[in-house]
């Protein structure tokens, strides 16, 4: 598996790609929750300066992707303030390769790119109904940081805020 940056041309690839992957959660929620999360996953927001969209590809095949935000970044549209460290955001692997690593190890790119720019934390935030991904997060070590979860669409799904500190 070939971890990289993610060519221009690759981006509308990403975003359907991301719809597919976060549809399993779209009878968890609300209709209306759900199409305003895809209206965030197909967003431009992976084109903000500063922001490094990231690929896991096998054989020519993208399996999946991740956008690190980088910190004092409004990365959720005033929902938090800017944090002091970059945010792992967009998190997706296609269906067919879920549960073979993909998200590891893009997670795990973040976490190294955030470390050779000096920074002490990385950050995420993920929906409650997610909860492979909680899981996954709480695996790596990452901890709730409750004072930066926000409720998007005023419908009592709360996206969770976490933090890793990154120590060597």
């Amino acid at each position: 598996m070939k971890i990289r940056d993610a060519s221009k041309e690759e981006r509308e690839e990403i975003r359907r790609q991301r719809v597919d992957a976060y549809k399993e959660h779209a009878d968890k929620i609300p209709e209306a929750h759900w199409e305003a999360l895809k209206q965030v996953i197909t967003s431009e927001a992976d084109n903000l300066p500063g922001v490094e969209l990231i690929v896991a590809e096998e054989e020519g095949d993208l399996l999946g992707s991740v956008a690190l935000f980088p910190a004092k970044t409004d990365a959720y549209e005033g929902h938090v303030e800017e944090l002091d460290y970059p945010e792992i955001r967009l998190l997706a692997v296609v269906p067919f390769a879920q549960g073979k690593g993909v998200a590891s190890h893009l997670i795990t790119e973040c976490i190294r790119r955030t470390k050779e720019k000096g920074y002490d934390s990385i950050g995420l935030h993920t929906g409650e109904f997610m909860k492979g991904a909680l899981k996954l997060y709480e695996r790596f070590g990452f901890e709730r940081q409750p004072q930066y979860d926000f409720e998007p669409a005023d419908d009592g799904i709360i996206v969770k805020a976490y933090r890793l500190k990154l120590t060597d």
